[in-house]
């Protein structure tokens, strides 16, 4: 990626990077190719990021940098993918959750094309990292910290500077069932895992027909997703949250924003954003080296950076 730009503090009083305790997996099925997929989530080494593996695909080409210069289709969903042709759709869900628990390092391996999407949330995913656990690293996070704003299309997107990641959005649909909604939120104190993770993804009875005719949307169902006829919400148990819509669309940011490589510390805006917004901000965050620089959490951010997390006593050791 060419990043070479550091304004890291010297070390001491700062957040250690985290990786998984111990491997777990899981099963299900693809929201959009409809295959049924094993995932296990491995530890990985300090300083080693995050990395998806095609098990089904043979030799070095089979290994994906959860990287937003990888992304290779935004079609309703996040797609990242290589050199080689290869690649792994819906990583935002599961980006989300390893952004919300603060886990740094960690291998994805799949035998197959997609993350499987099950309930449509990041909730599952949260639940396998607290089963498998998680264990400190011997290195300091590294973040990127804003400088400075950075908008595109029109102010759809914007990052600028800010004490710690937030995230603001807004939707506006004509169902009556979805409307206008707004959420602000930081992700500080565990908020994550109580404010967003349970949202689920969302879409339109009429669309289903042309997502299935454009190969998507194959393993979509009420089991995994909020599905709108209208004006009426058609799953059984209806929503989550009265704004589900909208904390789903702030969870999807969250996972694309991730893709950054490592946490942002600053303010995200959004307005009706997608994925592929989301990913025209980041090109347009690194293409301007006055916006941004590498950092690592400093004085009262060190204790707010770690309850950001689900795993709150580990501020004990900080």
């Amino acid at each position: 990626m060419g990043f070479t730009k550091d304004n890291s503090a010297e070390p001491g009083g700062f957040v250690n990077q985290r990786t998984l305790k111990t491997s777990i997996n899981c099963s299900g099925v693809g929201l959009h190719s409809g295959a049924r997929i094993t995932m296990t989530l491995h530890p990985a080494e300090e300083n080693s990021g995050i990395h998806f593996k095609r098990t089904d695909i043979a030799g070095a080409g089979a290994v994906i940098p959860a990287l937003w210069d990888h992304v290779v289709d935004t079609r309703m969903c996040t797609t990242i993918g290589n050199r080689d042709g290869v690649s792994i759709g819906t990583v935002e869900h599961l980006m989300a959750a390893l952004a919300g628990c603060g886990i740094d390092n960690a291998l994805i391996e799949l035998n197959g094309p997609e993350v499987p999407i099950m309930d449509g949330s990041s909730q599952p995913f949260v639940f396998l990292v607290e089963c498998a656990g998680v264990v400190e690293q011997n290195a300091p996070r590294r973040i990127i910290r804003i400088l400075k704003p950075v908008s595109v299309n029109a102010g759809e997107a914007t990052l600028s500077p800010g004490t710690h990641l937030s995230l603001d959005f807004e939707i506006d649909f004509e169902s009556a069932a979805v409307s206008q909604q707004s959420l602000s939120i930081g992700i500080v104190n565990g908020s994550f895992a109580k404010e967003l993770a349970r949202a689920r993804t969302f879409g339109f009875l009429h669309d289903v027909e042309a997502l299935r005719a454009a190969g998507l949307a194959k393993g979509g169902s009420l089991d995994n997703a909020i599905v709108v006829s209208g004006d009426k919400i058609l799953n059984e148990g209806g929503l989550r949250y009265d704004d589900e819509f909208v904390r789903h669309k702030a969870l999807d940011a969250l996972g694309d924003l991730y893709l950054a490589g490592a946490s942002i510390v600053g303010r995200f805006q959004g307005v009706c954003s997608g994925h592929a917004t989301n990913n025209a901000l980041l090109h347009a965050l690194f293409a301007d080296s006055d916006a941004w620089c590498y950092d690592v959490f400093q004085g009262d951010e060190v204790l707010s950076a770690i309850n950001g997390g689900i795993f709150p006593e580990l501020a004990q050791t900080a």
